[in-house]
């Protein structure tokens, strides 16, 4: 009878104290091969809100990471490749469509890391879903643009035939966190390329959720690979990596600029390297375009004899 009575008791005490319950913070991972790991490091790192309260944790991706992201993105090169344009058209429509069922939690992310009202976070996704949808669009139509049937003297014909430089490794800047990602990574993965991208560093969130966008849209493994971390640390290893094909990357500061485009003398590396505050991410004249593709091909040229 005593133990029921202390039992009541202890439920009349609970029943009129307020017990506040603390929320289970999301920890983001890395996306490297089709996966969801820690970093090898065991180092993270916690994201705020404008009001300072922590929001979430993410790892941060050392130099081994970004070296296991090239590697994997080297062995998914040669099947990524073999696909057909549509197929990979496909894929990216695929993107599109995870990222428009996501597009409510991806305005939640970008408005808590950043000062803008929802309806400004909400442009940038749908922006970033038209992205997808362009680029997709591109897979099975850029060789027309891109290539040329060659005028040669002598009963031949003469193709010039875009194919895909490697893989590529992606800088996105902190302007824009999603939207610039994706209109980094979309162009040379359309062409057959695989990616190795760093996100953010000062925002973070909208890469390491994209990750969850690319393993429930059809990418193979290893197509698309996502670090978050510091530029400090990284992009010296991106510049000095012989596996990393190209380097596609929009920054403000010219130091880092420098650091990236000296990868052209470890490698040749293709580099293209955009002035992050220039650019009119928004402006689809500027970012649709096919030449976006054109520094991350190979141009091979194709002599056939003529039937007449």
């Amino acid at each position: 009878m005593a133990k029921t009575q202390s039992q009541n008791s202890l439920g009349k005490s609970k029943g009129k104290r307020k017990v506040d319950r603390l929320p289970v913070l999301k920890t983001y991972k890395l996306y490297l091969n089709g996966g969801f790991p820690r970093t090898e490091s065991g180092r993270s790192w916690k994201i705020e809100d404008l009001n300072g309260s922590t929001r979430a944790h993410l790892c941060r991706a050392s130099r081994k990471d970004l070296r296991d992201a090239v590697q994997a993105a080297a062995k998914a090169r040669s099947a990524w490749g073999r696909k057909t344009a549509y197929n990979r058209g496909q894929i990216l429509y695929r993107m599109a469509e995870m990222l428009e069922g996501k597009a409510e939690e991806f305005t939640q992310v970008l408005q808590w890391s950043q000062k803008r009202t929802r309806r400004h976070a909400l442009k940038e996704v749908e922006a970033a879903i038209d992205r997808l949808v362009c680029f997709g669009g591109w897979a099975d139509k850029f060789p027309q643009v891109l290539g040329c049937a060659n005028p040669v003297a002598g009963p031949y014909y003469n193709f010039t035939v875009p194919e895909a430089t490697g893989v590529i490794a992606v800088i996105a800047p902190d302007a824009q966190p999603l939207l610039a990602l994706v209109s980094l990574l979309a162009p040379p993965l359309c062409a057959g390329n695989t990616v190795v991208a760093l996100g953010s560093e000062s925002q973070p969130a909208a890469t390491a959720l994209f990750g969850e966008v690319c393993a429930t849209s059809d990418v193979p493994p290893g197509v698309v690979n996502l670090l978050t971390g510091f530029r400090q640390e990284l992009l010296p290893v991106v510049r000095d990596h012989r596996g990393v094909d190209g380097i596609h990357a929009a920054v403000d500061d010219a130091e880092e600029r420098r650091t990236l485009e000296l990868g052209r003398a470890e490698n040749l590396k293709r580099v293209r390297v955009l002035d992050a505050g220039a650019v009119d991410w928004y402006d689809p004249r500027e970012c649709h375009s096919p030449y976006w593709i054109e520094p991350f091909l190979e141009m091979k040229t194709i002599w056939h004899p003529s039937s007449s």
